[in-house]
């Protein structure tokens, strides 16, 4: 990752070049401690070695944990011991094997990238973008951006641009399209009405947290527990990402006038892409109306128990219906555009985009052997325990422990950038502590969701961050890292706040978070 003074301008000063104010040496003590933290899979890989020292140190000690609520009483286990020794040894690959991530986010990757690798995606998004009226565009690429996480980091590369080159077309200034993009694709990560892996990742996590106590037993936890939050979300955050573009951010930049007469590229669809997303329209529709037909009637095979619409196979294997309508979508699209010419191709597509995830599956290693033994050892009981009393004692209950929860995200999201490396961290202590306090890993999960997101914007550990500064460069020549930043920072707070007050709504009211899943445990 470059440092500030590698991206210094070479000439020329920006309106802000000269403003070295509190914000800029905070940002650099930030990318100074972020700098010194290691490579996400030594720094699992540490935490294992010392979770093992602390364990074996209190199991040596003879400390155990009453969990409230229950007669039971857990002692703590220690690795370095012969007991720990032959945990280890016996469950080192079941550990990872059937950590749950795994599966569901590589079988959506796989489908996800065959999308992306046809041009569906990027054509999805030119399709909504090309026509909408010029006043709606903010609102219309903070709606979009908002959906973002559903292709994953991919999101944060095309939008941007995509939404420079919409503005620039429709005579608004690119830079506003391109930096408000950027924003509302990290600042509302985890928000969005559509599914995809970083749902798959989040869940997994947090079913292998709330395992740790007896109360999970009766909990159905799926991948939709937090979609009425995540696609109501979506929506208002959008709003107040049009919002800021368009009378916050956009007033600021001033005139565009571009440096050359080039006509602006094209951004409307070619006949062979239109043609394309009409075909990939209905075949999904088909696809869709299909799974429907299996659900929706009564005595249909897959209504759950007793005809039950929750808990139902459909929501329990939301992943497989997704792979079969990403993998129509993709295969569709890319043959009727010829990105596609055999199956050779689609095999192609699919497996580069697993082979993209090498260094997940490496850190999802070492995080598998992390959480298993905070379970195995009891520690993670021990430490839900004591972190709920604290909570308790100290007054911050309820609500307010949400609250405090989301401000310690934001501040480690912003040295953590990677969302499965910080949940794998947080998850496992966090989620059994609300649930001892009585609040639902439906709960904790939405709460992180606003945590991990909303601090990615202005973070310089987010690579994309020097990526978005190369492309502002292309407008702007004299821009700096401090002058992108600080247009970033407009969308941090708002986004944060408002979020806040969503799921507040969603506490107040003990609305579902998603389909059976409630804000309390029940």
């Amino acid at each position: 990752m470059s440092s500030l003074s590698d991206l210094q301008a070479a000439g020329g000063k920006s309106p802000d070049a000269e403003r070295r104010g509190g914000l800029d040496r905070v940002l650099s003590l930030i990318e100074r401690a972020g700098n010194a933290l290691p490579n996400p899979i030594v720094l699992f890989a540490v935490l294992f070695v010392l979770l093992g020292l602390v364990s074996t140190a209190l199991a040596l000690g003879g400390v155990s944990v009453a969990i409230p609520g229950t007669h039971d009483t857990k002692a703590v286990t220690g690795l370095f011991t012969g007991e720990g020794l032959r945990w280890l040894v016996e469950n080192l690959i079941p550990n990872f094997a059937t950590f749950p991530p795994i599966g569901a986010v590589l079988v959506l990757i796989m489908v996800v990238g065959l999308a992306e690798k046809t041009g569906l995606l990027e054509t999805v998004m030119r399709a909504t973008l090309a026509w909408v009226p010029r006043a709606a565009l903010p609102y219309a690429v903070a709606l979009i951006a908002s959906q973002a996480h559903m292709m994953s980091d991919v999101g944060a590369i095309v939008l941007p641009p995509l939404a420079a080159l919409v503005f620039k077309s429709a005579g608004r200034h690119p830079v506003a399209g391109l930096i408000g993009g950027f924003a509302c694709v990290t600042a509302g990560y985890a928000a969005g009405f559509t599914v995809g892996s970083l749902d798959a990742l989040y869940i997994g996590i947090t079913q292998q947290a709330a395992s740790v106590l007896p109360a999970a037993q009766g909990l159905h936890i799926h991948l939709l527990i937090n979609y009425f939050f995540t696609a109501s979300s979506s929506i208002v955050l959008a709003l107040l990402g049009g919002f800021l573009i368009s009378r916050v951010l956009e007033p600021r930049l001033g005139t565009y006038e571009s440096a050359d007469e080039a006509p602006a590229e094209q951004v409307a669809l070619t006949p062979v892409q239109r043609r394309g997303l009409l075909a990939t329209a209905l075949v999904v529709a088909l696809y869709l109306g299909g799974v429907l037909a299996l659900w929706l009637p009564p005595g249909a095979p897959l209504r759950g128990e007793g005809g039950a619409f929750v808990p139902s196979p459909v929501l329990s294997g939301i992943v497989p219906v997704l792979f079969g309508a990403f993998l129509f979508a993709g295969l569709t699209y890319g043959f009727t555009v010829k990105k596609l010419t055999g199956t050779e191709d689609a095999v192609t597509a699919v497996t580069d985009s697993v082979k993209n995830m090498s260094g997940y599956i490496v850190m999802m290693f070492v995080a598998a052997q992390v959480i298993a033994l905070f379970n195995w050892s009891n520690v993670g009981v021990l430490l839900a325990v004591k972190s709920a009393a604290l909570f308790t004692s100290i007054g911050v209950t309820g609500f307010w422990a949400i609250i405090a929860f989301v401000l310690v995200t934001c501040c480690l999201n912003l040295f953590v950038v990677s969302g499965s490396a910080l949940w794998s961290l947080v998850g496992p202590v966090f989620v059994p502590a609300f649930m001892l306090m009585g609040m639902s890993p439906a709960l904790s999960q939405a709460a992180f969701r606003i945590g991990d997101s909303t601090t990615g914007a202005i973070t310089p550990m987010n690579p994309y961050l020097f990526l978005m500064l190369a492309l502002v460069r292309e407008y702007e020549p004299e821009a700096r890292l401090g002058t992108l930043i600080s247009r970033l920072a407009i969308f941090v707070v708002p986004f944060l706040v408002v979020w806040l007050v969503i799921l507040g709504v969603f506490y107040g009211f003990d609305l579902p978070l998603g389909p059976g899943a409630h804000v309390g445990l029940r």
